[in-house]
């Protein structure tokens, strides 16, 4: 097995961390793009088309073992034009060769493995291979070999099979059903879903692998306030409580592993994804809102501090993932170029060996913080299907620190001060090992999700510093990836912003503005938000059936336009763009946005009705439209501590359902009156803070706030 690194191939000019790792391949790649296809037509060959991430353990392991194989890049070079896919990158391409792969193979995943004829149709593909047979997976070089003779004796079988599947791919976009949508029933149901999926011993839903999935715990949260329902409170809190005990949750450094591969949290796949933190972030900080529990609160601060330390860009912006495999340590460090070397291995900056530990806290706080954590000597790790975990451990919280504390006779106090000395030692020992490979590209989606999640943060904590963090990545969204047309781009690397836009990026980054709003009041963003919400309904919506599509009316034409709404790892753009509608229409009192918000059930209703647990951020729409949403003016000076007091205690309460403006006064409110010109009216009182609580645009009397101690009074009338 070789490498080319002093011949690189075409990948070698792309900006995307994953092309790059595939720049010294032996296999001949080529970006998506006209170039390939011309080739594949002009020579008559089929294309290998592979999809894959940067921090994809399987794309890495399908890489060194095939794309790294002289044997497999002959093949591959002579018989195929290889097409290299960074699935981040270009959501389009994934979301059409995706269900392409799952209808043929019935299954799905990364790496992505499809082969298309000269015109980009699939007709065969799987997920990952081997180079030769193992595991019961065919072989690569068989499926090459075999592929090729099929195109070479009996062409014409494929090619009808590509129209076949093409043909059955185009028609899966949804058409509108004439059908009224009985909200409560699918909330119900939806509801009942979860519930039956619920593992009632280690919380979340089903057995292994279990994915966090926040998306789902807050629309629980939202559940159990709407009935009240106590049982939907305790499986949306009982799982984000053993989350946080879990192995997926970095102990040391703070921050969510991507999946649990058992039932029981504790053995994670180790890669870290942005959106993952950001989701979570915010169901951590829903759920303490709802309890006040400080369990909650301390998850929030160290996700939060891990983002901004180790996945923002100097100048705002938040990186996309941190790789699950890295350098044993000791080994050495990663190449700058493309942070690929071989002899990586799963999890190694996150494992401990019990010697290690014992060697840098000394063995009697050793001993402490290792019967807290679950440390063993001979390695704590269950499900290791592949031997990579031997006689190491991952830190979860085997025990509580009351049964710590009498186990080594001693008080809470003590304990946690030890685990306190020990984590601060190990962590800072930790950050000399080789670190994980950074996906430095910043998506305007995803960032979307974090500022959306830090805006939330600030105001459930009072935490100043994630006020200012979050302003600080929306400003680089709009000066990095918005051009001189207003139009959103999707990636930004390297000083280049590059590709169109999606739907996903227009959705997620307008919910992060609104929610940036209301934690600021700065009218700036709400006015972007509004004019992003315009623009998303202009180049994305399908003024004949109703939905959004995921790519816009000029982008590059794919097989199909994708329309989705059921949500995977993140929420659909559909069902989030459902929310950004519904709480305009609130802001604004602009009839349209709810026409097209009721459009949009319409659509999806007949699919979201059979199966509403895998729509759960369309049930949180929903249950914001049919959960009589309060609007809220507080009319008055910037700075008033009256204000200050009353807005502490909105944030500081779950109320999910709610828009909040702030009119100023005797400041200019021009800005603001122009995306809600209905507060107009609604005004300072005698100069002092006014507060307006209408529900679905039925107003109550103003409540003036004379003296601080009527804050208490109007919070309770705010939280009934």
């Amino acid at each position: 097995m070789t490498t080319n690194p002093e011949h690189p191939n075409r990948l070698i000019h792309e900006k995307s961390p994953y092309l790059l790792q595939h720049a010294d391949n032996p296999v001949d790649w080529y970006p998506w793009g006209p170039e390939a296809f011309e080739k594949a037509k002009r020579e008559d060959k089929p294309i290998f088309l592979s999809i894959g991430y940067s921090s994809c353990h399987w794309c890495h392991v399908m890489e060194e073992e095939s794309f790294e194989n002289e044997e497999v890049a002959k093949l591959i070079n002579a018989y195929f034009v290889p097409i290299k896919v960074d699935r981040e990158e270009r959501p389009d391409i994934d979301q059409v060769y995706m269900p392409a792969v799952m209808a043929i193979s019935g299954q799905g995943g990364w790496p992505l493995t499809a082969f298309l004829t000269p015109d980009q149709k699939p007709f065969w593909g799987g997920t990952y291979f081997p180079p030769y047979a193992k595991w019961g997976a065919p072989g690569l070089v068989d499926v090459l070999t075999s592929i090729h003779e099929a195109w070479q004796n009996n062409p014409s079988r494929l090619v009808q099979s590509s129209l076949t599947l093409t043909a059955m791919l185009q028609v899966r976009t949804p058409q509108k059903e004439q059908q009224e949508v009985a909200v409560e029933s699918i909330l119900s149901k939806g509801f009942e879903q979860f519930s039956a999926m619920y593992d009632p011993s280690f919380g979340g839903f089903g057995t292994a692998p279990k994915f966090p999935s926040s998306h789902n715990l807050s629309f629980l949260l939202r559940y159990a306030k709407r009935v009240p329902d106590k049982m939907a409170l305790t499986m949306a809190t009982h799982t984000l409580k053993q989350m946080a005990n879990g192995g997926i949750y970095d102990h040391l450094g703070g921050g969510f592993h991507r999946y649990s591969t058992d039932q029981v949290w504790q053995t994670p796949h180790f890669e870290k994804m942005l959106y993952d933190q950001a989701m979570l972030i915010k169901t951590y900080a829903e759920a303490y809102q709802v309890t006040h529990e400080a369990g909650y609160a301390k998850v929030v601060r160290e996700t939060c501090d891990y983002v901004l330390r180790d996945m923002q860009h100097p100048r705002g912006g938040f990186y996309s993932a941190e790789d699950a495999d890295s350098l044993d340590p000791g080994k050495e460090k990663p190449s700058a170029k493309s942070g690929k070397e071989h002899k990586k291995r799963e999890g190694a900056f996150y494992l401990w060996r019990y010697e290690e530990i014992v060697r840098l806290l000394g063995r009697e706080d050793a001993e402490i913080l290792n019967y807290y954590f679950g440390v063993q000597s001979n390695g704590n790790v269950q499900n290791d299907v592949h031997g990579e975990f031997t006689g190491k451990n991952i830190f979860y919280a085997a025990r509580t620190l009351e049964e710590t504390a009498q186990h080594f006779q001693k008080t809470p106090e003590e304990v946690e001060k030890v685990l306190q000395r020990g984590r601060r030692k190990l962590g800072e020992h930790r950050r000399k090992r080789p670190r994980p490979f950074l996906d430095d590209k910043i998506l305007t989606h995803w960032n979307g999700l974090m500022i959306s999640s830090l805006a939330l943060a600030s105001q459930a904590l009072g935490e100043p510093k994630y006020r200012t963090a979050a302003p600080k990545a929306a400003d680089f969204i709009l000066q990095h990836l918005q051009d001189s047309d207003g139009r959103l781009r999707h990636r930004y690397r390297d000083g280049q912003s590059a590709v169109m836009g999606t739907l996903d990026d227009y959705a997620f980054f307008i919910h992060g503005l609104i929610d940036l709003y209301e934690a600021t009041f700065d009218a700036v963003y709400l006015r972007q938000a509004r004019e992003l919400a315009e623009q998303m309904i202009r180049l994305f919506w399908d003024h004949s059936e109703g939905g959004f599509y995921l790519t816009a009316e000029d982008a590059e034409t794919l097989l199909f336009r994708s329309k989705e709404v059921y949500d995977g790892a993140i929420p659909s753009g559909n069902s989030l763009a459902a929310l950004d509608l519904v709480r305009f229409y609130h802001i604004t009192l602009d009839e349209s946005l709810r026409e097209k918000f009721e459009k949009l059930l319409e659509i999806f209703s007949s699919e979201i009705s059979r199966n509403p647990a895998a729509h759960a951020q369309m049930l949180i729409a929903l249950d914001f439209m049919a959960g009589n949403p309060r609007e809220i003016v507080i009319a008055g000076k910037q700075g008033d501590p009256r204000i200050s007091a009353l807005l502490s205690g909105i944030h500081g309460a779950f109320i999910p359902n709610k828009v909040v403006i702030f009119n100023p006064f005797p400041e200019d409110n021009t800005a603001i009156r122009e995306v809600a010109p209905f507060i107009e009216n609604q005004v300072s009182l005698q100069g002092d803070p006014t507060v307006y609580v209408c529900e679905n645009h039925v107003c109550q009397r103003p409540v003036r706030i004379s003296q601080p101690e009527q804050v208490g009074e109007i919070l309770k009338r705010l939280l009934l």
